[in-house]
């Protein structure tokens, strides 16, 4: 199948080529293998994405924290609504297998919600919406009779400066309780981004960074932040016991050195928000 995606569209397919790159590994942290399946199906050349083992090995982790954290949600919310920004291609929902007593929606840009429904067979309980994340239109389509969980990874630093809070703004009027979980990069690495292989071939850019998760909860009323775990922090025990001996002891130490450095510990953080009626 051919892919015609471009920009920041075109991005979502690097995750999802780490993703396979996990799966394929003989100790893979993910094991989506939806992922691999996906990646043989579509004509593009992931070579010019930059996408290595090594990277891939991050993203895995980045996924196994964001699933981790919406299970525990659905734990003490088993009737909740889940609304998966920016979902490019990722196959969160089958990993998670919420249930029927969860509503899940994956909302993207048009061009990739289309590119989704031609990979995926429908799912019961489960809705994807065509809209961009900062439209606050098609959240009037969406009830707000449960607690809604909104999880964003890899997305919030796509957006516009002014965009990005405004769209957590929409969210909290619209829901009177639920959670949020997304990443961030900071300025400094949103800057230093636009000279990697992926940004030069999609002609992609990021534009929004957060230094300190806090700076939200002044930005966003009524935002509360949970926890903030650096971006080089994400790994469990759990995550690292799978890597042979060696890798294991290297990304082991490389994630507790890195995530204490000065700079290099503030590159970005993966937070969780509460808001409204719900707590944490």
């Amino acid at each position: 199948m051919k892919v015609s995606l471009t920009g920041a569209a075109e991005t979502l397919l690097a995750p999802l080529y780490a993703r396979a790159l996990d799966a394929r590994s003989p100790h893979p942290l993910l094991g989506d293998h939806t992922a691999s399946a996906l990646v043989d199906k579509l004509d593009y050349d992931f070579g010019r994405l930059g996408m290595r083992q090594s990277s891939a090995v991050g993203v895995a982790l980045r996924a196994r924290h964001f699933d981790r954290r919406v299970r525990e949600f659905l734990t003490a919310h088993p009737r909740a609504r889940v609304l998966h920004l920016g979902c490019g291609l990722d196959s969160r929902v089958q990993r998670i297998a919420p249930g029927p007593t969860v509503h899940w929606y994956d909302v993207d840009q048009p061009e990739v919600i289309e590119l989704r429904k031609e990979l995926y067979e429908p799912l019961t309980d489960h809705e994807t919406v065509a809209a961009s994340v900062t439209d606050a239109d098609w959240l009037a389509d969406i009830p707000t009779d449960r607690p809604v969980l909104v999880v964003a990874e890899g997305l919030t630093m796509y957006l516009a400066a002014d965009e990005g809070p405004r769209a957590l703004r929409n969210l909290v009027d619209r829901f009177s309780r639920g959670e949020m979980v997304f990443d961030t990069y900071a300025r400094f690495a949103v800057r230093s981004t636009r000279s990697m292989a992926l940004f030069r071939q999609t002609g992609a850019r990021l534009a929004w960074g957060v230094d300190d998760p806090r700076e939200l909860e002044r930005e966003v009323p009524g935002l509360r932040l949970v926890e903030a775990v650096s971006a080089y922090a994400t790994a469990a025990g759990v995550d690292l016991r799978h890597l042979p001996r060696g890798l294991r002891i290297r990304l082991g130490l490389s994630t507790a050195v890195l995530s204490r450095l000065p700079v290099l510990g503030r590159v970005g953080h993966v937070s969780r928000y509460a808001f409204g009626t719900a707590g944490t």
